[in-house]
């Protein structure tokens, strides 16, 4: 029986993670669960799992926890407690943003499995989490579709014979969108994703493909593989979740139906497989599978990932910060859909910071990037 610990039980990817342990409480136990601020929803889901801890970063929600039965951690410093936890064998990393940096390196400093759903983590302090690894020995299995299917698909031969990693996107609702008609997006027409349900803020990078910028700095980062081995291909159908090339020619892909239930609970279970609750696919009733190469002048957040990637410290963190500055900025109706990407570029032309050694440096950096996109707005 493993211990699991939730972080973000109260988003997209904890409510899915949450589904899965209990479809599977044979295997596992619900140590504890974290949010940021949805107190009530967080003594829900206390009340249907019975965890032994619950960690809230906001105090004005502590209230709304007593009398649970659970020991509840309250504070800035509660959900990076509860992933170091002792008791805790596997920690199911659902918090998204830079906020989910500081739990990250707890766990993998405590030695702790961690099935990582925060990409912002990897792509704005590699350095950072490569350290705590070492030093505490834990580890990480990729809980994105893209990620994990890569991680599958490596399993089929060895890292050095590898030629390309591809990335598969559905290429969001804009995907066939002329330039003139996505200056007029707005941000519920974004808010609509074709194939995915997820968070509002995942939601635009898919539709903008900062998302998909940020999972190539990420598959890099995660699996050793350079920039310039990593393609991103547009797949409307969202059945191939990424593909592997390696240099003898065979290809490795992942297929299945879109659902992340699939990919949490490969990262919970892995090595073993499980029965899964979601559709099965069957390749007949979809028929066709189609691939095309991304429009990069259309959606100039791939560039900016290749640049940012290629610099590798400041860089990364400045797109990430600059990004969700500017997606807030968009769902505030307070810029355009393509004025998304000129924020980006204008904080990394700009950005002016030293290599992150410390956490406190990567927060700086953050920081700064977000004030060089609100001032470009501005202007």
């Amino acid at each position: 029986m493993k211990n699991v610990v939730v972080l973000g039980s109260t988003g997209s990817i904890g409510t899915q993670a949450l589904e899965v342990l209990g479809a599977h409480s044979d295997k596992f136990r619900l140590l504890g669960i974290s949010a940021g601020s949805n107190a009530e929803m967080l003594a829900r889901q206390a009340k249907a799992f019975r965890p032994k801890y619950i960690a809230l970063a906001d105090p004005a929600g502590a209230e709304e926890l007593k009398g649970l039965g659970a020991e509840i951690l309250i504070g800035a410093d509660a959900a990076p407690r509860l992933a170091s936890m002792e008791d805790a064998d596997l920690v199911v990393h659902g918090i998204s943003g830079i906020s989910g940096l500081v739990p990250l390196l707890s766990a993998l400093e405590s030695g702790k499995t961690v099935a990582l759903a925060n990409k912002e983590g990897i792509v704005c302090a590699h350095r950072l989490v490569q350290e705590a690894i070492e030093r505490g020995g834990g580890k990480i299995l990729p809980v994105d579709s893209e990620q994990s299917a890569i991680f599958q698909c490596l399993c089929m031969g060895n890292r050095a014979d590898v030629k390309r990693l591809m990335l598969t996107a559905s290429g969001g609702p804009f995907r066939e969108t002329d330039k003139e008609a996505l200056k007029r997006v707005t941000a519920a027409e974004a808010l609509k994703h074709p194939v995915w349900n997820m968070g509002g803020k995942i939601t635009i990078d898919s539709a903008t493909l900062f998302n998909k910028g940020l999972e190539i700095m990420e598959a890099s980062f995660l699996f050793g593989i350079p920039g310039e081995k990593i393609d991103v291909l547009i797949h409307p159908q969202s059945i191939v979740h990424s593909m592997v090339e390696f240099v003898d020619g065979s290809v490795a892909a992942q297929l299945s139906m879109p659902d992340m239930r699939l990919a949490i609970q490969y990262a919970l279970t892995y090595p073993e497989r499980r029965e899964c609750r979601i559709d099965r696919l069957d390749l007949a009733r979809v028929g066709a599978l189609s691939f095309f190469e991304p429009d990069f002048e259309r959606f100039p957040a791939l560039s900016l990932a290749y640049a940012a990637l290629k610099e590798g410290e400041v860089l990364p963190i400045a797109y990430n910060g600059a990004n969700e500055a500017a997606v807030n900025l968009f769902m505030n109706e307070k810029i355009g859909f393509c004025d998304i990407s000129s924020c980006v570029e204008y904080a990394m032309g700009h950005i002016d910071c030293k290599e992150p050694r410390s956490i406190e440096d990567v927060i700086g950096i953050d920081r700064e990037s977000r004030r060089l996109a609100n001032s470009f707005f501005r202007k």
